[in-house]
């Protein structure tokens, strides 16, 4: 009886694809990674641009001799605004500044503005209110250094290093950041929030 060779049959174990698998597996596991660090490098930001905000508050309130002397603070009677708005010395809102300085409602709008924000970046929650709000603080703030001028009033310098970037912008740009891309999600009680009906009612809370 004459025998026939069959063609050998495929055992249906195909190591190439295999490989194939391996390599999708690992570029899923390097994506995952990534997207990881990056939640956690902007929760970071998120999280230390809260803590300047909210040191701000608290130095101004009891006075830990940083910014504020001790027992210059708020809760000693110590006004918030005066010795800043009261020292502007350049820019197109000189005098406005002037005659804020010290006034109570200023005092309070500066210091809930810094309790507020400091703790929405810090808890995660209302970001883009924070954001809008503390854009807002840093334009202002940004006007009263008037970082274009090179002199000041009275013709001495003004020390200004640059024409338009200083720290008022960069703390600005990183509450934009941080709201944009729900840095509260990490590190924070973003996701929490976010199912809370009033707030999946209303975007703009988030």
């Amino acid at each position: 009886m004459a025998v026939h060779e069959h063609p050998r049959r495929s055992s249906g174990f195909h190591l190439p694809s295999l490989r194939r698998n391996r390599d999708a597996s690992a570029s899923e596991s390097a994506g995952v990674g990534t997207y990881t660090a990056r939640a956690y490098a902007f929760a970071s930001l998120r999280l230390l641009t809260g803590f300047v905000f909210l040191w701000a508050f608290l130095d101004k309130t009891f006075g830990f001799g940083y910014a504020t002397p001790s027992g210059k603070g708020w809760i000693d009677g110590g006004s918030p605004t005066k010795g800043f708005l009261g020292s502007v010395a350049v820019g197109p809102m000189e005098s406005t500044f002037h005659s804020w300085a010290g006034d109570p409602w200023a005092n309070w709008l500066f210091m809930l503005g810094l309790l507020g924000i400091g703790l929405a970046l810090i808890g995660g929650v209302a970001l883009r209110i924070a954001a809008v709000a503390g854009t807002a603080m840093m334009a202002l703030m940004w006007i009263a250094e008037w970082p274009p001028a090179k002199h000041l009033s009275d013709g001495s310098p003004s020390m200004s290093t640059n024409p338009f970037v200083d720290y008022h912008v960069i703390y600005a740009v990183a509450l934009i950041v941080v709201a944009a891309v729900a840095a509260g999600d990490t590190l924070g009680a973003g996701r929490l929030w976010a199912k809370l009906p009033f707030v999946r009612d209303h975007s703009w809370l988030r």
